[in-house]
């Protein structure tokens, strides 16, 4: 079961960190070659549908390392354990932030067709995404490296 349940929450881990990594170094650079009416709605489109994959994400993190952790020994848990999860929970945080602030507000730009308020948000919710993915690859190396 534990094999199993590290398994979902490595994947769910992969899917949002992966998500990130390909948006800020494949897909934003290659987007800068079109105009803004081309553009903008693109990036909704696209953001639209990772979100559900990072909600998907959240919802197994939090569930299998919720269980993972409560299958400690006698709730012996390395300390990289618990820098992960507070990590973990920043990113989420921040997401959270991600979706209800300037994605909402993007959204709304693109719709009114108010493509610097629109650009303004894009630039935002990258930086956003870029804090997203350093916190991750310390959470990464916090369980990897701190035992």
């Amino acid at each position: 079961m534990r094999n199993l349940l590290l398994f979902f929450h490595i994947a769910g881990a992969i899917f949002w960190m992966g998500g990130m990594a390909f948006m800020v170094m494949a897909l934003r650079p290659a987007l800068g070659a079109l105009q803004p009416p081309q553009r903008l709605p693109l990036v909704v489109e696209v953001l639209r549908r990772f979100f559900v994959v990072v909600m998907v994400s959240i919802v197994l993190l939090l569930a299998t390392g919720g269980m993972l952790l409560m299958q400690a020994a006698g709730g012996a848990t390395p300390p990289g354990w618990h820098a992960m999860a507070a990590l973990g929970i920043v990113m989420m945080l921040v997401f959270g932030h991600i979706f209800f602030g300037p994605w909402r507000r993007l959204k709304q730009a693109v719709a009114a067709q108010d493509w610097p308020e629109a650009g303004k948000r894009v630039q935002q919710i990258a930086l956003l995404v870029k804090m997203n993915l350093a916190i991750g690859w310390v959470a990464i190396a916090a369980v990897l490296l701190w035992r």
